[in-house]
């Protein structure tokens, strides 16, 4: 590849990165359906038709803006339990990067995986699912290895799904100028997890 071919690439990829994030913001603030080609293309001073230089479809926007969310979240995950030194420093790590992902730079993404499941097409949801799964198993493999140490209760299935359930949900009362801190509520939230002994 010729040096001018790499700049080229590497100039359409950072397009669709911005393309992707702005992506983002629209259909979490708008809604995805509601979310006209015009506004993604407005969104980044791009002409409607010229998006299409960088995806087929607008489901495939959405896909790509979904993926994002969860890949980013997973790769983030999966270095910090790299290097936790014990089993509850990978507890901690678990409610520290989803809540530190999802309220903060990933939020747009990751919403709009939550709340816009619905739009994705049937033929598109087993990437998008084998991306949640890998990501799920990284919470089954340190709960597992919790309640094996009596740290949390036993039914660790039922628990990450609780878990993930209730982290999801702050979305929709948690406020950045409140009394607390992501990290503080992430602490607050492993303490409610923790066997008292």
């Amino acid at each position: 590849m010729s040096r001018n071919d790499l700049n080229n690439h590497q100039e359409a990829n950072s397009r669709r990165m911005e393309l992707i994030r702005a992506a983002a913001k629209l259909f979490r603030d708008q809604g995805y359906e509601r979310t006209t080609v015009r506004d993604l293309g407005n969104a980044v001073g791009l002409q409607s038709g010229s998006l299409f230089y960088h995806f087929r479809t607008k489901e495939e926007i959405l896909v790509a803006v979904m993926a994002l969310g969860i890949t980013a979240t997973t790769e983030q995950l999966a270095l910090t339990l790299a290097a936790a030194n014990d089993t509850r420093s990978k507890l901690a790590a678990l409610f520290h990067v989803h809540l530190h992902s999802l309220l903060g730079d990933n939020q747009a993404a990751l919403e709009v995986m939550l709340y816009e499941w619905r739009s994705v097409s049937d033929s598109a949801k087993p990437g998008l699912i084998v991306l949640r799964d890998r990501y799920e198993a990284l919470w089954q493999g340190v709960l597992d290895e919790a309640a094996a140490e009596g740290l949390i209760k036993q039914d660790t299935h039922l628990l990450r799904r609780t878990l993930l359930g209730s982290l999801h949900w702050t979305v929709q009362w948690y406020r950045n100028n409140g009394e607390l801190s992501v990290a503080q509520l992430a602490e607050l939230m492993l303490a409610l997890t923790l066997q008292t002994r």
